[in-house]
């Protein structure tokens, strides 16, 4: 019988870095931010309940969803963030379990417990890190300012949330060999 891994932690902690781990290991991983792209191309059920949520200005001329404004009304308030997470999870949902089939998978999904998702999996794995890190991590990674990095980041559930309910824990702030070699000996259970 294949098993299902969830991997989840707030937005920069390194998640990434474990799913290349995993897929090493043999895990067929989906991306569930990848995911959350598909769910809301043009024509997909996801960018239409979108746009309902948060209004048409948040779609280019040619109705392609625009992101950073998107993400301006999304990330203002934790609110705001729970309104998307309402809208847009049960498309992603749907997409993740017609995927997660047949084969060993780890799901990288940052809203694993908000999702429901967690349910698929056999255990769960919390990836954190030091905000100030993931900061760094975030304005790297996306182009961001500090400014719209930390909206991203307070948008988001604290460390705390993720302590009480996932089945293990690791702290991504400095040491990768570390880190990997825990993540593995999880996976091999």
């Amino acid at each position: 019988m294949s098993k299902v891994i969830g991997l989840t932690g707030p937005t920069g902690s390194g998640k990434s870095t474990l799913s290349a781990v995993a897929e090493a290991c043999g895990f067929r991983v989906l991306n569930c931010d990848l995911i959350a792209r598909r769910a809301v191309e043009p024509g997909m059920p996801g960018l239409a309940a979108v746009t309902a949520a948060f209004g048409q200005d948040i779609l280019e001329k040619d109705g392609r969803l625009n992101r950073k404004a998107l993400a301006a009304k999304a990330f203002s308030s934790p609110e705001q963030t729970e309104r998307l997470n309402r809208t847009l999870l049960p498309h992603i949902v749907r997409m993740v379990k017609a995927e997660a089939v047949g084969q060993d998978t780890l799901l990288d999904a940052p809203t694993l417990f908000e999702s429901g998702i967690d349910r698929m999996c056999q255990t769960t794995i919390a990836l954190l890190a030091k905000e100030e890190i993931r900061l760094h991590r975030i304005m790297l990674r996306d182009g961001l300012s500090e400014e719209e990095a930390l909206l991203r980041v307070r948008a988001g559930k604290p460390d705390a949330y993720y302590i009480e309910r996932a089945d293990h824990i690791l702290f991504n702030n400095g040491n990768l060999a570390v880190l990997q070699k825990q993540f593995r000996q999880i996976i091999a259970e």
